[in-house]
């Protein structure tokens, strides 16, 4: 491979069709299998935009949109890398949105065959038609906006019904042509009342799958051609070479702080709390026994380690993730993320020796920085809670900097269910009553759109070109694209608030008691801790990356 990752062994997969254990992992799964508008998605304002259709007919819609700009980002060829996406799994997410491509296509077929008997026999009765539904389409949205010329929309159709009864009593030709003349409207109605029957049964499978996700009950993403079984299926082998990437990026050690972004994937900081004194000898000691960033590092991570125990039987922390990562400095608008290269990385993490040469030698100037991290996923997936906590040595002062991350709920369009469909009328009796009657899942003027968009999903690009397609922001990650402040919520602005103490504590227990152990005077550093330790218990959330300057 060009990147130098290795993908071997080439028959293993990973298990695919599993679902994730997290609520937010399913949340974002269930976007791949809803029809509601696309609109919906870029009005949460993150960047994502939709390209404007050439013709209203082939438009897509939410799950359409959705799983489409996911396969082509997270399992295209030539891909940018993507962030890292905490608290969910990713792959998951992406296997269900090809799981829900699958079950478009296999609709798509039905409907090309419909399409092929009733659109080639009777080409020009399908193009009245269609022509009908696009005006029809498009005076609609102009009402939308407020224009009034949405109002002939129902006017178009009426007109078209009328012209396919004149025609079908009163042909103008003679002999075949005559016959012809009164099918040529009629047939495209018979093949659009056998797409309407394939139309509802997708659509019944399709919101059943994203009730269940959006409910919490997890429904397995069935992708049969995602596993090579023999070396000839050269596309079932690139699906199982994507995924081996995916989930190498997940896996990486690496991230990226995007200025008042923070770091990416993890969310803004909101917090820091440093302690920096001066390195001197304890009395009665001479000289100070030399030690390194590194040692006191991996004092703190061990330290760290013992969080979830309590002296009391009661409550407290689940097991965090504490993990060693560099990070890499990117710019507020950068376009999109590249992870170190060479001999010291190998699928995408970052060898031990050289996070311990980037701890100990790259603390001032350019270069990447090393940070030790602890990491508490909560809420099922959708509060991600995360302290980093960096070690230098300047001169002869020595600062550890405690800083805190928090990454919000999903954002509330991928949990809600689907939508009954049906609306209100008046009784027959007691008019001034109203009651709430079913509609059909499909109506006509959808079935038209899946019709006319059907033959052309063989052949992505000219859809795309037709209908638009999801553009989804960059630097690109599940997670953190859709997430949600978590300070709206109280109990998870409890959890992130009440996390800071225990862990600041921790890490400088653990820094003092190297300190001590190597002969350094840690009266400052205890005062300065204990400072500190105070004014953790009252801290809030700001925007820590902000400065005002």
């Amino acid at each position: 491979m060009t990147d130098g990752f290795d993908f071997s062994p080439g028959a293993q997969v990973p298990l695919l069709g599993a679902d994730g254990e997290t609520g937010a992992t399913q949340a974002l799964s269930s976007a791949a299998y809803r029809d509601s508008p696309v609109t919906a998605l870029t009005g949460i304002h993150n960047g994502s935009s939709v390209s404007a259709p050439r013709l209203k007919l082939f438009e897509p819609n939410l799950g359409e949109a959705w799983g489409r700009a996911l396969q082509l980002r997270m399992l295209g060829g030539g891909r940018n890398e993507v962030v890292q996406s905490f608290g969910i799994e990713p792959q998951t997410v992406v296997q269900h949105a090809l799981a829900a491509n699958r079950i478009r296509q296999e609709r798509d077929i039905r409907l090309t065959i419909i399409m092929a008997v009733s659109g080639l026999l009777f080409l020009p009765g399908v193009l009245l038609w269609l022509g009908a539904f696009q005006l029809r389409r498009s005076l609609v949205s102009l009402r939308a906006k407020g224009n009034r010329a949405g109002a002939l929309g129902g006017l178009v159709i009426a007109v078209t019904v009328a012209f396919t009864a004149l025609l079908a009593i009163r042909p103008p030709f003679s002999g075949f042509w005559q016959q012809y003349a009164r099918v040529v409207m009629i047939a495209p109605v018979i093949g659009w009342y056998i797409a309407k029957r394939v139309c509802e049964n997708t659509a019944k499978d399709l919101r059943a799958r994203w009730g269940d996700l959006a409910g919490g009950s997890g429904v397995g993403a069935k992708i049969p051609g995602s596993v090579p079984r023999n070396p000839g299926q050269t596309k079932a082998e690139a699906i199982r070479q994507s995924f081996a990437k995916l989930g190498a990026e997940q896996n990486s050690n690496v991230a990226f702080y995007a200025g008042p972004k923070g770091i990416l994937g993890m969310g803004t900081r909101w917090g820091s709390w440093q302690m920096a004194e001066e390195l001197v000898p304890a009395e009665g000691v001479n000289e100070i026994n030399p030690f390194r960033s590194w040692d006191v590092a991996r004092a703190i991570h061990d330290k760290l380690k013992m969080l979830e125990r309590t002296p009391l039987h009661t409550g407290g922390f689940p097991t965090p993730s504490i993990r060693h990562w560099v990070v890499v400095p990117i710019g507020e608008g950068a376009g999109k993320i590249s992870r170190p290269t060479g001999s010291e990385v190998e699928g995408f993490v970052v060898k031990e020796r050289e996070i311990q040469r980037i701890c100990n030698e790259q603390q001032f100037g350019k270069g990447n920085r090393h940070y030790l991290g602890t990491q508490f996923t909560l809420w099922d997936g959708n509060l991600v809670i995360t302290l980093m906590v960096t070690v230098t040595v300047l001169a002869s002062t020595l600062r550890v900097e405690v800083t805190g991350y928090a990454l919000g709920p999903i954002n509330g369009l991928f949990t809600s269910g689907p939508p009954a469909k049906e609306k209100s009328v008046a009784k027959t009796v007691r008019f001034w009553e109203t009651k709430k009657v079913s509609l059909p899942l499909i109506d006509t003027p959808e079935v038209v759109r899946l019709a006319a968009r059907a033959p052309l999903t063989w052949y992505p690009p000219l859809l795309d070109h037709l209908g638009g397609s999801l553009k989804l922001p960059e630097p690109f990650g599940l997670r953190h694209t859709w997430a949600d402040k978590p300070w709206g919520h109280r109990f998870m602005a409890d959890d992130a608030l009440r996390a800071a103490t225990p862990v600041l504590r921790a890490v400088h227990s653990a820094a003092i008691q190297v300190m001590a152990d190597n002969g350094v005077d840690t009266s400052r550093f205890s005062s300065r801790s204990l400072s500190l330790s105070g004014s953790v218990q009252d801290a809030s959330p700001g925007k820590a990356d902000v400065y005002d300057a």
